[in-house]
């Protein structure tokens, strides 16, 4: 009878221990099963890297929740356009970056396809629903439903699964992004998971991460999260340093190089910034200099670069460099070389 007791009760601790876990959801290594149910961070974790990324094409729709499928036609900024592959973006890129001043305007011939984050195929059959499919996914994004894109999985990875009862019923090798998606969407509430342990997985800053466990999957999508966050930051502050530069003459402030301030050399000369991508250097005193053509383009990573580029063997490809702005203003942009942080110039507007 104490025999009996001792078990009923064994058995009653670890039903409310499990009870437990299933509220209070852990991160531990899929070394207790019932850390994973349809709920657990962990869960939500996987489903949301597993979503199909529609973000390539954002330059097109702005919409990341949204793949659209090809072919596509339509037109941009007034020119027709045909798109049969990804291999066409660079089309359109091209068309957009003919000038920087300008709002791109992209309109398409309905009805378009189009993949959304549960890889459902659906039909648009005008503007009015892809705004709509906009608006819903800027909701998602809000409420942090939305694809982490910036965590690749190398696969096949095998899946244990569970039942409530804590015992192995099988296991699942995942192949894909998407039957990832489909297990973790799948789930109900009498299944339960745990990752077999180890797998890699690449982030979006060309990085290869050793996961070990649901807690090695969370620190890598917190990593990749946060350097995704310094890009668009990055290249939000790329736009501004382009507005300030676009039509705009510039003189040279300051040009710091080996410890020497050069700026005395260009006293005379002014660098207007195109809104073509063009640059135009030419002396105010001495006209007959003529003019010096330069071109130039904004970029960003986690920072701002700045590329200027002028020919060799004029007065002024001192100043041709890769850049990184240093510290801008609607006045003052501060730049240093790539290559050698203690060169240094400033623009100043004129």
């Amino acid at each position: 009878m104490k025999t009996l007791k001792l078990i009923t009760g064994i058995a009653f601790v670890i039903l409310f221990g499990f009870t437990a876990c299933q509220t209070e959801e852990t991160s531990q290594v899929g070394t207790n099963p019932n850390t994973n149910s349809s709920t657990s961070k962990t869960t939500e974790n996987y489903k949301r890297s597993a979503m199909n990324d529609g973000s390539k094409d954002d330059f097109l729709d702005g919409n990341s929740c949204v793949e659209l499928l090809f072919p596509l036609t339509g037109t941009v900024n007034g020119q027709r356009i045909t798109l049969l592959s990804s291999l066409d973006f660079s089309t359109v890129l091209n068309i957009m970056g003919k000038f920087n001043d300008d709002s791109d305007l992209v309109t398409f011939d309905f009805p378009i396809s189009a993949k959304l984050s549960n890889y459902t195929e659906v039909v648009i059959n005008n503007q009015t629903e892809l705004n709509a499919l906009k608006a819903e996914c800027e909701n998602t994004e809000a409420t942090g439903k939305d694809a982490i894109s910036c965590v690749d999985i190398d696969f096949p990875i095998t899946i244990l699964t569970y039942n409530v009862s804590l015992e192995q019923t099988g296991s699942v090798v995942i192949q894909s992004k998407q039957q990832m998606y489909s297990f973790m969407n799948g789930l109900d509430a009498n299944e339960l998971f745990a990752v077999n342990y180890p797998f890699t997985a690449t982030l979006s800053n060309g990085t290869t991460a050793q996961v070990g466990s649901d807690a090695d999957f969370k620190n890598a999508i917190s990593d990749c999260l946060t350097y995704d966050a310094k890009e668009k930051e990055a290249k939000k502050q790329a736009k501004a340093v382009e507005a300030i530069l676009t039509k705009s003459k510039f003189k040279v402030e300051s040009f710091i190089t080996a410890g020497v301030n050069k700026a005395s050399d260009y006293v005379n000369w002014s660098i207007d910034f195109t809104n073509d991508l063009k640059l135009v250097a030419q002396n105010t005193v001495n006209t007959t200099l003529g003019k010096v053509e330069g071109t130039y383009a904004v970029s960003s990573e986690t920072a701002v670069f700045l590329n200027i580029n002028f020919a060799s063997n004029t007065a002024v490809s001192a100043l041709a460099n890769d850049w990184v702005v240093d510290t801008y203003s609607n006045t003052l942009v501060t730049l240093k070389s790539k290559t050698d942080a203690s060169t240094t110039i400033t623009f100043k507007k004129l």
